[in-house]
């Protein structure tokens, strides 16, 4: 009886060490992975915002976590509580942007795991194709990057041309000096722009005297953007919604923008 017992743990220390060799499926498996079959691929990544996570969506990764909420009206003001910043710690990128008022913050809780990577944000098309190729450079994702590029060049062209033909050479803007650029979206001449400091009255009666039709204004600060008489107000937002789908930034503006100038 003794050596069969014996065998028999003799057997089973052999089969423990074979298994833990090669990797038992009995495992458990690595934090967040959700075991083999669910198991999230490519980077772990942390955005400061929705605007750096539509960027890094665009540019390939899939997990992306956003600090600042979508909710929020300015997100570069945002004042993350503790739990909005445990997810730094396990990142492998941590991207923001240098006018992210809480970056210090974002850079203090990395404790030096993750990489930290600053983004330009830009809503043209230079500057967007530029930073998704960048940063599938570093995350792997060209293939994925490469695909959406050519979707969002594609659809971009269409809705500037739709706004273009709304706009239909009849229109002058001013705009908030980060707002500018959709003035070149939709073909329409920005004879002057105000911000980022609070107008002043001698400012106000000089943008009134340039007899805009329209104000391209800052979505994201309200209280920034001044009422011009004769000109309608379009509300120009930057920042995508919770899903980062950048290209419904562009879709909203178009949208924004058409109804303004309609006759």
């Amino acid at each position: 009886m003794r050596s069969i017992r014996a065998a028999a743990l003799s057997a089973v220390a052999t089969l423990s060490l074979l298994a833990s060799g090669c990797g038992s499926t009995d495992d458990p498996a690595p934090a967040g992975s959700g075991g083999a079959s669910t198991a999230v691929k490519g980077p772990r990544v942390v955005a400061s915002t929705t605007w750096v996570g539509a960027l890094a969506k665009a540019a390939g990764a899939t997990d992306i976590t956003v600090v600042a909420p979508a909710s929020v009206q300015h997100p570069p003001d945002y004042d993350p509580k503790p739990s909005d910043l445990t997810a730094v710690a396990g990142a492998d990128y941590i991207l923001f942007a240098e006018f992210d008022g809480f970056a210090a913050r974002l850079k203090d809780a990395a404790g030096g795991g993750g990489k930290l990577v600053p983004v330009q944000l830009e809503n043209t098309p230079a500057s967007i194709t530029s930073e998704v190729k960048r940063l599938a450079a570093m995350f792997g994702t060209d293939a994925a990057a490469s695909a959406w590029t050519s979707s969002f060049t594609a659809e971009y062209q269409t809705l500037s041309n739709q706004a273009k033909a709304a706009a239909a050479g009849r229109a002058s803007a001013v705009s908030h000096v980060f707002m500018a650029y959709w003035g070149d979206f939709a073909g329409i001449p920005v004879v002057g722009t105000y911000g980022p400091q609070p107008v002043t009255p001698g400012q106000l009666a000089d943008l009134t005297g340039k007899k805009p039709t329209l104000v391209l204004a800052n979505a994201h600060l309200p209280g920034a953007n001044p009422d011009i008489a004769g000109a309608a107000r379009v509300d120009i937002v930057n920042y995508p919604g919770a899903d980062l789908d950048l290209l419904a930034v562009f879709r909203t503006n178009t949208e924004r923008l058409t109804v303004a100038l309609k006759p």
